[in-house]
């Protein structure tokens, strides 16, 4: 590596070095230009000197590694990474505004201002884990957000690839990380579950809404291992006036087993943005913290329990789905309901972790009034939730794995479209009625959705005219 520092007019593999912005405990951070470039861009470069950390080291290596592999709007574009026997940098896109970091003072932010923020970070997240990434220091101040509001999520050093290397696994055995936020299994060495972030998450919304750390502050190792075994006072002995829907997302996220938060970020952030389908358990309505007796049985036990084995993230969140089936109330066909219902009991029988969405769009006049009530004066976007749930009583689902939702729209297929793609749907269900002469004139709402989804769709018919076939019209939807 080069002995002499880095200063401000050197030229790097052709990047010209500006001021320095930020200097941190493992990194500083610099402005840089390339002729080539045309945006903003940061070079970081690691600390190395006497009495440095090498972990350190580590962590910047861990970024070389995982940064160039992101893609997507939810991480910070790479533009090259400098070899160790030379110069060691990162150079990444420079993203104006501030972190998370600086809304601290704010604190507690209103309930439905922390919830859309979060759901963001959750949807970054969800997008992150789809690219094989595990976070491992999710904190305001590794939060971002880009001038249209999407989250960027930034500081890649702890994080985890499950198809490259994990260099921090295998030469440390001390769990790096920022300890308020860090989930219970870390601390036994675990690096290999998402639903970590989901935890570190839940202690950032915690935090956001009552403006207190659900662990405190303390960043010694016999503290910490106290989560292993100690629930967090619930949000409501706080304050009393939280709201039970989000006591239950908040402490299902902090949940000391992994299996009991939720399965994936994208069903966290699709709970986030519907807080009125939340199914409430014994969490939402908890005011005092668990008993010393379940405490102890939880210490006693945890010795006795067999480590879980290693998790794929890719295969954790293909078993977690979320499905969304469209459902035609007003001009279906009780054959063709009932074979959407048949396919999508066909779907969910082999992923527990699913999640169905039953969909049904209000169709709105283009140029008519159009009236809430109907002829009886009962509200139709009530009578067709009822009618939805009616739909799947047979399918016997637990109500957390449930939701309906009527959509008003002109255009059905660009509602479900829209839906599909705000709520992170993994497949679609979607039935196609017999021909016309006006479907075959205007179009058919199962062919647009089919061509123009971001992810996996099923188009049905009734079993008397074909069986139901797949249509693949891209990956799945970030």
């Amino acid at each position: 590596m080069l002995k002499s520092p880095v200063r401000t007019g050197a030229v790097i593999d052709g990047f010209a070095v500006g001021d320095c912005v930020h200097a941190g405990g493992m990194a500083t951070l610099w402005s840089v230009t390339h002729p080539d470039i045309d945006r903003p861009l940061l070079m970081k470069i690691p600390r190395v000197a006497e009495g440095e950390d090498p972990a350190a080291i580590v962590s910047f290596e861990m970024e070389q590694l995982i940064l160039p592999k992101l893609s997507g709007s939810h991480v910070p574009a790479c533009f090259g990474v400098g070899d160790f026997a030379h110069q060691a940098y990162v150079v990444i896109e420079r993203i104006a505004g501030e972190t998370l970091y600086k809304r601290l003072p704010e604190l507690p932010l209103p309930y439905e201002e922390a919830r859309g923020l979060v759901a963001g970070i959750a949807t970054a997240l969800a997008d992150l884990h789809k690219q094989h990434v595990i976070h491992h220091d999710i904190k305001p101040s590794s939060i971002m957000f880009r001038p249209a509001g999407e989250v960027v999520l930034i500081d890649y050093g702890l994080s985890c690839h499950r198809r490259l290397p994990d260099l921090l696994q295998e030469e440390f055995r001390v769990p790096y990380g920022t300890a308020p936020y860090m989930a219970p299994e870390r601390l036994t060495g675990l690096r290999n579950d998402p639903r970590s972030d989901l935890f570190s998450l839940g202690v950032l919304l915690y935090f956001f809404t009552t403006g207190v750390r659900p662990f405190g502050e303390s960043e010694t190792l016999r503290s910490m291992q106290r989560r292993l075994w100690r629930d967090p006072y619930p949000p409501r002995q706080l304050k009393a006036d939280y709201p039970p829907w989000l006591q239950e997302i908040v402490l299902r996220c902090l949940e000391i087993e992994p299996k009991r938060r939720y399965p994936t970020a994208a069903q966290l952030a699709f709970d986030l943005s519907h807080p009125d389908q939340v199914r409430l358990t014994a969490r939402a309505h908890k005011v005092k913290r668990d008993s010393i007796m379940t405490v102890w049985q939880r210490r006693l036990n945890r010795g006795l329990a067999p480590p879980e084995p290693a998790a794929d993230v890719a295969a954790q969140i293909a078993s977690s789905p979320i499905v969304a089936v469209a459902i035609d109330i007003a001009e279906g066909t009780e054959e063709l309901n009932g074979a959407l219902r048949l396919a999508a009991a066909r779907i969910l029988a082999t992923l527990p972790a699913a999640r169905l969405a039953c969909v049904n769009v209000l169709k709105l006049g283009r140029v008519t009034v159009d009236r809430s009530l109907d002829e009886h004066g009962n509200s139709k976007h009530i009578d067709r939730m009822v009618q939805l749930r009616h739909w799947a009583s047979p399918l016997k689902l637990d109500a957390d794995r449930l939701t309906v939702h009527v959509l008003e729209a002109i255009d059905p297929a660009s509602a479900i479209l829209e839906f599909a793609g705000v709520n992170q749907v993994d497949h679609i269900l979607i039935g196609a009625r017999q021909d016309s002469i006006l479907r075959t004139l205007l179009g058919s709402v199962s062919a647009k959705v089919a061509s123009e989804a971001n992810c996996t769709v099923t188009v049905v018919r009734p079993p008397r005219l074909a069986a139901p076939s797949e249509v693949r019209s891209g990956e799945a939807a970030s």
